[in-house]
């Protein structure tokens, strides 16, 4: 590994130090104010405040913010505006009081990402390719904040690779889990109507009941994911929304249920929309009602590029990180939508054993990492950044070795 790119980690690392308690001052602040996606006003205008450099308005609500080297090769890292829908139950004391909770630790990033500009802002033109901060608006709604981004704003900058960092409770307190290929799955939100023909629900004869038709859909997806996808490739359906009719004595005239599909490979991915409009409609056939599928295209599989993660797996003791086992998931991010721009790669970085962190999953109530956490988010974004420096640095060399 050459000698200047451990001392660029060792510096940038060095002038972090000093830019984490702000930074968790900063997390408080944003884990008490969160807010919807598409509507990060207020978030964005607190993150805004603390960069070092004018940061410019993208993607409706989200931020830019570039330091460093003015041409040349530009490193882009990615962290979450947004909130979730949920009601806080933790008893912090920046808890958020109302019915939206940064519940999946993108405050954490926020911070972890503004201290790490301010540290790299520090150093100037000791930087080897420019530091792109992207506050990115909507990773947890459609339409996503990263495919517009990847397609307008960001692509405008031409990076020559996008990272991130991403907390996660079932990783191990100190260790990131870094792996090459896929490490997300795809997801496609699918809405299912049934349309029967009401009745009295004492004369079911008289009508078609889209109810059960809806019934014997739901569980004849579950099985045939299992019947069209080969066993070794992960893929995943989940029914989350059933509605139907509003009174247990009448069959209503339509039906219907909310799901999502899952999918590492594109082939998969395609055969299990196939399925979906397949069952769909031959179940609602044979019980005599009409069926139809909507399906909403989301972010593709998440595929980690190999050189990236290869040089920050070096690069991790010196920032006094372990390497944690292989770990995948079908979890989904619309960070995935900027591998269409460039090389990307996202580090997951360990909660579990946390000082104290009380284990919960992503999305819960009561998930909330301890301020910890920023420090050590910013620590792989810092060194997922100088990974990607030296990849791209040793890449433009071997193409122009003059």
């Amino acid at each position: 590994m050459p000698r200047s790119t451990d001392d660029l980690l060792a510096r940038l690392l060095d002038q972090l130090e000093h830019e984490l308690p702000a930074a968790v001052e900063l997390r408080h602040r944003l884990h008490a104010q969160p807010e919807l996606a598409h509507a990060e006003k207020q978030t964005a205008e607190a993150v805004a405040a603390q960069l070092p450099v004018p940061s410019e308005t993208v993607a409706g609500t989200g931020r830019i913010a570039r330091v460093g080297p003015g041409t040349g090769p530009a490193i882009a890292i990615r962290a979450e505006l947004d909130g979730l829908p949920v009601q806080e139950r933790t008893d912090a004391p920046f808890r958020a009081t109302g019915t939206t909770m940064h519940a999946c630790g993108h405050d954490v990033h926020m911070a972890a990402l503004v201290a790490l500009t301010r540290a790299a802002h520090a150093l100037g033109a000791g930087l080897p390719a420019s530091l792109v901060a992207v506050f990115q608006p909507s990773e947890e709604a459609y339409p996503s904040g990263a495919e517009q981004l990847a397609h307008a704003e960001l692509a405008a900058i031409t990076p020559s690779a996008v990272v991130a960092a991403h907390i996660h409770p079932e990783v191990r307190w100190g260790a990131v889990a870094l792996d090459p290929g896929a490490v997300n799955a795809s997801c496609d939100a699918v809405e299912i109507t049934v349309e029967g023909r009401p009745s009295h629900g004492a004369y079911p004869h008289h009508g078609r009941d889209p109810v059960l038709a809806l019934a014997h859909i739901v569980v004849a997806l579950h099985a045939q994911v299992a019947r069209r996808i080969d066993p070794l490739h992960p893929a995943v359906l989940t029914v989350g929304v059933l509605w139907g009719g509003a009174a247990e004595n009448v069959i209503p005239p339509t039906a219907g249920a909310r799901a999502a599909l899952r999918a590492y490979r594109p082939e998969d991915r395609r055969m299990l929309r196939e399925m979906v409009s397949e069952v769909v409609a031959g179940i609602a056939t044979a019980h005599g009602c009409e069926g139809s599928v909507r399906i909403t295209p989301g972010e593709p599989a998440l595929q980690n590029d190999a050189a990236v993660v290869a040089r920050a797996r070096e690069l991790l003791p010196a920032a006094g990180l372990a390497r944690a086992a292989e770990w995948r998931s079908c979890g989904s991010d619309d960070f995935a939508f900027f591998g269409a721009l460039a090389p990307i790669a996202i580090g997951f970085v360990g909660l579990d054993g946390a000082p104290g962190f009380e284990r919960r999953p992503l999305h819960h109530p009561e998930m909330l990492p301890p301020d910890s956490a920023v420090a050590a988010v910013a620590r792989v974004q810092a060194v997922l950044y100088v990974a990607a420096a030296s990849v791209v640095s040793a890449t433009s060399q071997r193409k122009d070795p003059q």
